[in-house]
């Protein structure tokens, strides 16, 4: 079953061009642009990662992380802006280096699945 993955961002370019990296890594992706529109994805289906983008603003992102953290299970990928350092997400990564970003999601679904797998 293909991971599904709900990819955040203020930013339509940024949240296109991720969109493009995870879908030819094979994962099923909703892009959200915005909080409300996020929100909206957050309470209507069931996803294996969040992934908030380095373009929401720092309040919106401690927001949302909340309102994720009691609708899913599903742990969350903060992509760090420079300087910003006390977002209380479960996994952190660079938006410079996609290859590395790449790497990261791999890892955390990958531990994931063999989590539930010897539950």
């Amino acid at each position: 079953m293909s991971k599904r993955i709900l990819s955040v961002s203020y930013d339509s370019v940024l949240l296109a061009t991720r969109e493009m990296l995870l879908k030819q890594k094979g994962y099923q992706v909703t892009s959200a642009f915005g909080f409300t529109e996020s929100m909206e994805h957050c309470r209507n289906g069931r996803f294996h990662l969040f992934i908030l983008g380095h373009s929401i603003p720092h309040k919106d992102k401690l927001q949302l992380i909340n309102a994720f953290r009691s609708n899913c299970p599903a742990p969350i990928l903060s992509l760090q802006r420079f300087g910003e350092t006390d977002v209380p997400s479960h996994f952190y990564a660079s938006p410079d280096d996609p290859e590395k970003f790449l790497k990261v999601v791999d890892e955390i679904l990958a531990a994931q699945e063999t989590r539930l797998s010897s539950a």
